[in-house]
């Protein structure tokens, strides 16, 4: 969440930064609570001062013969002035902590406001795949092919679903595959996460409270639970109330899990297929670091995200996001956008963020520095990379004119040394 302390410094450019955003706020009503409990914090204070006061009078006041019993009366009265104080407190700080946590983090300075037309494509790799024949997209790749049964898995499933089948099963499993032993030579500790994560793991990550019905809820558990969005919701929350030495960051881990979201694709051609769908396979990177050293990570982060789809040598663009279409907890946002050719648009197969201490600070996520300081840590995730999407831009993109689908080399090896997909008979 946002420190309150830069709110209360500067209010009026803390909600034109979050205005970028598209978020608009008032700080007017979350300055009088903090004025209010303020006050009640000093009337306690001066109470509890007083009482200490009277107290330590008593022993005098037994001596000279004089009456104690006013004393008490009086630190008894206090005490229960105290009572009621503490229980306002306790509302107001209340009332401040729900405010706070339902801001947007500030995005960076130089993001341009706005939403999605504001975006800036920023890097092209490769040149978009001509073709001479006329292609197919891939959901007829998938069939003609054999890959993915999307009847059956709207069967067994519902709409949204589908099964991955023989070397479409292996297609997928490779494409994981790759991406694991990447970020392994890159030093990236692998973590297995649980798929069902607490409540408060949302709430640190910043779903909750915004996002808390765009998740699969488990009924009739307890603590309450819910499907994992992405495995970033558990990677960011490994550390949370914990005070790390500074010479453990930056630390540096990726997980493979499918994720659940609730919002599936709809039947326009741009979310047919893999598109988008209710499940989904990926593999996610997250780091935690230094406030000095989050914006080397972020950059480092995104040539990984890059990388892997070099060496897959497809099409794609890196875009620089507008302020108001980064996500709620985030800073900053870099999405790799890879080329579908039946659709002719680019869809996002990574966003790689800097939280910077956003949910650091939900999660009571520290490290000490030599000279034995606290700070919060930075957090920043990107997909590396999610299969839904980089499976059909790969059929569409390495299609040949017979209906085959050439494999790329690097994925090779983990499908058994096929190199090439042929039209099942």
């Amino acid at each position: 969440m946002i420190d309150i302390n830069i709110i209360k410094e500067n209010p009026k450019k803390i909600q034109e930064a979050l205005k970028r955003k598209l978020y608009d706020v008032d700080f007017e009503q979350l300055l009088l609570w903090d004025k209010q409990r303020k006050e009640l914090l000093v009337k306690t204070e001066n109470n509890k001062a007083e009482q200490n006061r009277l107290s330590k009078s008593v022993p005098q006041v037994k001596k000279e013969g004089g009456d104690v019993n006013q004393i008490f009366a009086k630190v008894k009265q206090l005490s229960q002035e105290n009572l009621q104080f503490e229980a306002q407190l306790k509302e107001i700080e209340s009332k401040i902590f729900d405010f706070v946590s339902a801001l947007p983090n500030i995005p960076d300075d130089d993001l341009l406001g706005g939403g999605k037309e504001n975006n800036q494509p920023i890097k092209y790799y490769l040149e978009k795949p001509n073709f001479n024949f006329e292609i197919k997209d891939h959901v007829e790749l998938c069939q003609s092919l054999g890959l993915i049964d999307f009847e059956r898995g709207a069967k067994i499933a519902g709409r949204g679903s589908w099964v991955y089948t023989d070397k479409g099963a292996l297609l997928e499993w490779a494409l994981i595959n790759f991406f694991i032993s990447e970020h392994l030579k890159d030093n990236y500790k692998f973590i297995l996460p649980p798929h069902t994560l607490n409540e408060t793991s949302g709430f640190v990550a910043g779903q909750f409270p915004k996002f808390r019905n765009d998740v699969f809820w488990l009924e009739d558990t307890e603590p309450k639970r819910f499907l994992l969005p992405t495995a970033e919701t558990a990677l960011v929350n490994l550390h949370r109330k914990e005070i790390l030495k500074e010479n453990e960051l930056p630390k540096k881990y990726f997980a493979y899990t499918p994720c659940y979201r609730k919002e599936a694709g709809s039947y326009r051609s741009e979310e047919r297929g893999t598109i988008r769908g209710y499940q989904f396979n990926k593999v996610e990177m997250v780091q935690y670091t230094t406030p000095s050293t989050s914006d080397a990570a972020f950059e480092e982060m995104v040539k990984k995200a890059e990388t892997l789809l070099q060496k897959l040598g497809l099409h794609y663009r890196v875009s620089k996001l507008a302020a108001g279409d980064i996500s709620h907890s985030m800073a900053r946002t870099y999405d790799i956008e890879i080329w579908i050719p039946s659709i002719g648009i680019y869809k996002e197969v990574s966003s790689v963020s800097n939280a910077r201490d956003y949910q650091a600070r939900r999660g009571e996520i520290r490290y000490k520095d030599e000279d034995g300081k606290i700070h919060f840590v930075n957090t920043l995730n990107g997909s590396g990379l999610a299969t839904s999407r980089v499976f059909p831009a790969l059929l569409e993109q390495l299609q040949q004119e017979d209906g085959s689908v050439k494999i790329p080399e690097v994925l090779q090896p983990f499908m058994g040394g096929i190199k090439e997909l042929k039209p099942i008979k």
